[in-house]
């Protein structure tokens, strides 16, 4: 019998490459291979102004669809010209989209990368847009990942919690009962700011394991004033972007001090916003002695890890290679699923998660 293959593809917040992987769920899960495509500086950029508004929005933003929807089509064959699996043997691939504007409270989420262009260059059938259905039934669009984490990683008589930390930072927290509802929503930033700030100070795309950060010092003014921000307060369901977290919001934190703290003492005090903040929202949930399993790219940033160490102190933490799936490679891994679900019109969303009035078929098919 031939192997039921899924590609998913992820390109998420940090804006660093778009990840892709090639995936079975049958008989049991299994990673056949994998690429991170790299995304060009020019859209990179293309795709941060459109974060905000601005001039000739509408035009912009069609034409970068299409120039994205093209870039992740690419990776398709770049993976599929190194895994030695033909396009034939895909049943569907899945793609989350490039997130352009996400606004939860006022019904919608966009994302952008031409699924009919994937399907129509790979000759594959192509699954994507699976926010707007959640955001339809009154809930957030996001997160909707733990619906995967609980299929691949919920474990009974084990509290697991699921971090992702990309450019936001969410958390799934898997029960050890399995009649017991899966929670999951964005903590606050993960990589964004830390990234933004160290692009801006020395040209770099992000600080290498912490290196930057661990030579600041964290300034307590500057760390009350960012967890001042009312998302941190905010009882889930929620989920943010962007919008709320961006460079323009640190600059307004950093103008209401006396004394403007050194560059690296900025970095620190981000470093420290993602690891403190992590730390808060994982406690107040008490838990009984919970396992934290890390993924994305921010699992590699040894300094984060340390500080969110410090701040969960009783409480294993690794990364999700501990539970087979390396930390790169999950959440296009769970797009993947998601698309696999979708074809078998099953449900891929969870309720309690998002707030949405029930769990959804999510996506829309383009057929190769």
């Amino acid at each position: 019998m031939n192997t039921p293959y899924f590609i998913g593809l992820m390109s998420g917040t940090s804006l660093d490459s778009i990840d892709a992987v090639i995936v079975s769920f049958s008989p049991t899960f299994k990673l056949h291979a994998h690429h991170s495509h790299q995304l060009p500086a020019e859209l990179r950029q293309q795709i941060l102004r459109l974060n905000h508004t601005g001039p000739d929005e509408i035009d912009s933003l069609g034409a970068l669809d299409i120039a994205l929807g093209r870039l992740f089509a690419d990776a398709v064959q770049t993976l599929l010209a190194n895994s030695g699996i033909a396009a034939t043997q895909i049943h569907a691939i899945g793609s989350h989209g490039q997130t352009i504007r996400h606004r939860p409270e006022r019904a919608f989420s966009l994302q952008i990368g031409d699924p009919a262009s994937i399907a129509e260059q790979t000759g594959i059938t192509t699954v994507a847009d699976f926010r707007r259905r959640d955001l339809a039934a009154g809930g957030q669009g996001a997160p909707l990942v733990p619906a995967f984490h609980q299929a691949l990683f919920q474990q009974r008589g084990q509290d697991r919690v699921l971090v992702n930390l990309g450019g936001m930072a969410n958390i799934t927290l898997l029960p050890d009962d399995e009649t017991r509802p899966v929670l999951g929503y964005d903590t606050g930033p993960g990589n964004v700011l830390i990234d933004t700030w160290i692009r801006q100070q020395h040209g770099l795309a992000y600080d290498a394991d912490g290196q930057w950060a661990t030579q600041g010092q964290i300034q307590p003014d500057l760390l009350q004033t960012l967890m001042d921000h009312p998302y941190f307060a905010a009882r889930p369901p929620k989920s943010t972007g962007r919008e709320q977290f961006d460079l323009p919001w640190l600059q307004q934190a950093l103008a209401t001090l006396k004394t403007p703290p050194a560059p690296v003492d900025v970095q620190a005090t981000l470093l420290e916003l993602t690891a403190a903040s992590l730390g808060q929202a994982i406690k107040q949930h008490q838990l009984t002695r919970p396992e934290v399993f890390l993924c994305g790219g921010g699992s590699h940033n040894q300094a984060l890890i340390t500080r969110l160490r410090h701040h969960l102190p009783d409480i294993p933490i690794t990364t999700t290679d501990a539970l087979g799936l390396a930390p790169d490679w999950v959440e296009a891994a769970a797009f993947a699923w998601f698309a696999m679900r979708t074809l078998e019109q099953q449900t891929s969303s969870l309720s309690a998660v998002t707030g949405a009035k029930g769990n959804r078929i999510l996506g829309a098919v383009h057929f190769a």
